[in-house]
């Protein structure tokens, strides 16, 4: 790679761009989810904690949503500017599956975002919590569209070539191609366990700080029940979707294993190495015996392919996706370790209590960003040299554009993009650091009125005492 040549500057810009818009959906995918849940629960039992943890969460999800929106309006252009040829052959298929997403889940969260930001005040409660619902599903609907085109890029399926052109055929297996399943869990379950810790992270902030009020308390033990559950579930669907990814993409396990030898059984499992790709071999190997034999075909002595066993133009880059997928790894088993203690913690009736685990919690908020973007650069990069997988190299896809287009435009989105989403995020940690109790804008109820300049005043429940500390 050389940044010399118009690809790399091309695929660096694409990398950079998704990568950082990556991040905001895997947050507000959750946070919906966690909105709707808060809210639910809120009408279900009226305890006005979990109203103010909404309203609070809300002027969150605002920041973020918009942020993600900006971010990934970017990417849609680079469709036809740096990657013409790819929209020119695979089209056809693309086209028609990312359009979907606008038509369904982009109409559905406009047409309800307003009413779930503003319409506290001025509609009645049923409406407004099936505005939240609607906003929630339709996070999970936009998931669902652009994850089934990723995946059909990864795993074709349904099509055929005609006159060079990808073409449809059967529409059902094109959005319901054999890795999107797996690819999608995975992905909704990283963005619940990422808004879990960012979540949590928050609560235990606060709790460090001497907020010790009920909405505190409230939002870290939900947090540390989500990581408890979901983080062991996200495990055994990464296996699966780990073995998906042997059936189909061979080499790119070869590459994350660190495997070269054309074949072996009883392959050993390395926990550290640096693959070399011109010596063909992973060195200073440091493995467990036989267990990546196990992992990969449930047997011990099952046969395991390294790189060599296809072709030498067709391998992944086996130093990057060797790490970063070690490094996503690591960061489940680390989420998995605090959700067990969490558990433990709360059994012993400690779990507010131990100022050590809550720093850990509080400095753990955002490992699911990390998780998620070691995780993308695992399966992006790993697909290369195609950019659909076995039919169309990436070097085939991209614009012929010069190289110095590219890389003013790629200069241009880095300097922007940390400007303008820096000062966005730094907003985003400023309204994080908010006491939850006094952050709660609107009337106190749905359907009723509150003057808007009362908006950062604290809000009194008058029609319920406060709730007990001693939860």
């Amino acid at each position: 790679m050389h940044l010399t040549d118009p690809l790399v500057l091309a695929r660096l810009q694409f990398a950079f761009t998704v990568s950082f818009h990556f991040l905001f959906p895997a947050f507000t995918i959750g946070l919906a989810s966690y909105l709707m849940v808060l809210e639910g629960v809120w009408l279900w039992t009226r305890d006005a904690v979990y109203r103010q943890l909404y309203q609070f969460w809300l002027k969150v999800f605002a920041v973020a949503f918009g942020m993600g929106v900006v971010s990934g309006i970017v990417m849609s252009y680079q469709f036809g500017t740096n990657w013409s040829r790819l929209s020119d052959i695979a089209g056809n298929v693309m086209g028609p599956v990312l359009s979907y997403e606008v038509m369904t889940a982009f109409f559905l969260e406009a047409g309800f975002l307003g009413i779930m930001l503003f319409g506290w005040s001025r509609v009645g409660e049923k409406l407004h919590f099936f505005a939240t619902c609607m906003v929630a599903l339709g996070t999970a609907i936009s998931a669902f569209w652009i994850l089934s085109t990723n995946s059909w890029m990864h795993t074709p399926a349904g099509y055929e070539i005609v006159d060079g052109r990808f073409n449809p055929v059967d529409w059902w297996q094109i959005v319901f191609n054999p890795s999107f399943p797996f690819r999608y869990l995975h992905s909704v379950l990283a963005a619940y366990l990422t808004t879990a810790f960012v979540v949590g992270g928050v609560g235990a902030w606060h709790l460090l700080r001497g907020h010790w009020d009920a909405p505190s308390r409230r939002m870290f033990s939900m947090a540390m029940w989500m990581a408890t559950i979901v983080a062991p579930i996200q495990a055994v669907v990464g296996d699966f979707h780990g073995l998906n990814t042997l059936h189909y993409q061979p080499a790119k396990i070869a590459a994350m294993e660190g495997h070269f030898e054309e074949s072996q059984r009883g392959a050993p499992l390395y926990l550290f190495g640096l693959p070399d790709m011109a010596a063909e071999e992973t060195r200073y190997a440091i493995g467990i015996p036989k267990l990546s034999s196990l992992i990969l075909g449930h047997s011990w002595d099952a046969e395991i392919k390294g790189l060599r066993a296809f072709p030498r133009d067709q391998w992944p880059d086996a130093p990057v996706l060797f790490w970063t997928f070690r490094l996503m790894v690591g960061i489940g088993l680390a989420m998995i370790a605090i959700g067990l203690t969490s558990l433990a913690l709360r059994w012993q009736g400690q779990l507010y209590g131990r100022r050590c685990f809550l720093r850990l919690c509080a400095l753990a908020s955002p490992l699911g960003f990390f998780a998620v973007t070691f995780g993308w650069i695992t399966t992006e990069h790993g697909r290369q040299p195609w950019v659909i997988y076995g039919q169309l190299r990436t070097a085939d896809a991209v614009s012929p554009i010069p190289l110095g287009s590219v890389a003013a435009s790629l200069s241009l989105f880095v300097v922007v993009y940390c400007v303008v989403f820096g000062i966005g995020t730094y907003y985003l940690i400023r309204l994080m650091r908010t006491v939850p109790s006094d952050a709660s804008p609107g009337s106190t109820e749905p359907g009723g009125h509150r003057p808007i300049a009362a908006a950062n005043e604290p809000m009194q429940d008058r029609t319920r005492p406060a709730p007990s500390l001693a939860e």
